[in-house]
C-alpha cells in the first residue's frame, strides 16, 4: 500500500537576524509558536506524521514546548542535522560552527523517511491551503512518481516585510505551471510603492518559493551528489559560512532535466518573523483569525 505523504519541518537554523531562537518564540497567549500553526494546518489537510529537522542540542526543548503538546494529535519524530553529518570520508574545519544549509538539512533525512514528503521553514506561517494543495498533489501522485515534484508558489506581494529586507527564490514557469528556474534574490524590499530589488522593480504578482517544497525519496541521491559537489568546491571559498542551499540544487536539477517541478499556486498571506519588529504583526494577524474561527484558542488537546 502506498504510504502517505509526510511534513517536514527545518528548524535547525540559528535566528542570526532575528536575535534568538525564533523557531521557539511564542506568537499568542497561549504559548503557541509558528511551529503550531504549521503543524495544525498540516493535519487539517490530511499529514498525520511530522519530522522535526534540529539541532541535538536543542532537543529538550523543542520536546518540551512543542512535540510533547503535539504528540497525542500527530505522529512527532526528530531528526538531527549535525555539522559532523557527512558523506564519508568529508570533514569540516573544526571552527565551522553554521548548518551547512537547507539542501544538507534535507540530505540528513535519508534515513528516515522512505515516502513523499514535504518540507518547509520552521519560522514561516503558509496557511491551510498550501498544505492542501501539496498533499493532495502528492496523495493522487503514482507510487513509481520517480521525479515528480512539487513546489507552493506564492504572490510575491504576500511574502514581504514591513521591516526590511528579504530573501525570495524567484521563479520562472512554463505554459503549463512548471518551474523552469529559480533565481535566488536577498535584497527585496518595498521601497517608493514599489517592490525592489536593488534598482530592479518587480511585479506584485510575481511568482516566489517560500522554501515549501514537495518530494519523493529519489531526492536523497541526488542531494548526495551536490553535497559532495558542495564540499569539494564551492565550500571551499567559504567555509566558515558557505551552505548547501535546497533551491540552487534544485535548480541544478531542472538545467540537467532530472526533475520536474509542478507550481501550485496558493492565495494566502505568507507571515513570517524574519525581524523582531515583524513579531507584533503575526501576532495581530494570527488573533484575526482566531477571532475569525479559522483557529481554536487551543490548538492542542492536552494543553
Amino acid at each position: 500500500m502506498k504510504k502517505n505523504p509526510v511534513l517536514v519541518i527545518m528548524a535547525a537554523g540559528l535566528g542570526s537576524r532575528y536575535g534568538g531562537l525564533k523557531q521557539l518564540d511564542a506568537m499568542d497567549e497561549n504559548g503557541h509558536r509558528l511551529i503550531d500553526y504549521a503543524v495544525f494546518d498540516a493535519k487539517r489537510a490530511g499529514f498525520e506524521t511530522v519530522f522535526f529537522i534540529i539541532r541535538e542540542e536543542n532537543h529538550d526543548d523543542f520536546h518540551e514546548l512543542i512535540g510533547k503538546r503535539m504528540a497525542s494529535s500527530i505522529d512527532v519524530n526528530y531528526i538531527y542535522q549535525s555539522i559532523h553529518a557527512l558523506p564519508e570520508g568529508f570533514a569540516l574545519p573544526e571552527e565551522r560552527k553554521k548548518p551547512l544549509g537547507t539542501g544538507h538539512a534535507v540530505w540528513c533525512c535519508r534515513e528516515k523517511i522512505d515516502t513523499s514528503f514535504i518540507v518547509i521553514n520552521a519560522d514561516d506561517y503558509y496557511g491551510v491551503s498550501a498544505y492542501a494543495r501539496m498533499y493532495d498533489y502528492f496523495k493522487q501522485l503514482p507510487e513509481d512518481g520517480r521525479g515528480a515534484y512539487a513546489m507552493a508558489g506564492f504572490r510575491l506581494e504576500r511574502t514581504l516585510s514591513e521591516h526590511g529586507t528579504v530573501a525570495r527564490g524567484i521563479c520562472r514557469l512554463d505554459a503549463d505551471d512548471y518551474l523552469l528556474s529559480v533565481d535566488e534574490q536577498t535584497a527585496i524590499e518595498k521601497k517608493g510603492g514599489h517592490i525592489c530589488c536593488g534598482e530592479t522593480v518587480l511585479e506584485p504578482d510575481t511568482v516566489v518559493s517560500m522554501n515549501m517544497w514537495g518530494f519523493t525519496p529519489d531526492i536523497f541521491a541526488m542531494l548526495d551528489e551536490g553535497l559532495r559537489r558542495f564540499l569539494t568546491s564551492e565550500l571551499l571559498s567559504n567555509p566558515q559560512k558557505g551552505e548547501y542551499y535546497l533551491p540552487m540544487e534544485i535548480g541544478r536539477m531542472l538545467d540537467e532535466k532530472r526533475v520536474r517541478v509542478r507550481v501550485l499556486p496558493v492565495s494566502e498571506q505568507w507571515y513570517g518573523v524574519t525581524y523582531q519588529e515583524d513579531k507584533p504583526l503575526v501576532q495581530a494577524a494570527l488573533s484575526r483569525k482566531r477571532d475569525a474561527g479559522v483557529y481554536p484558542g487551543q490548538l492542542w488537546n492536552q494543553e
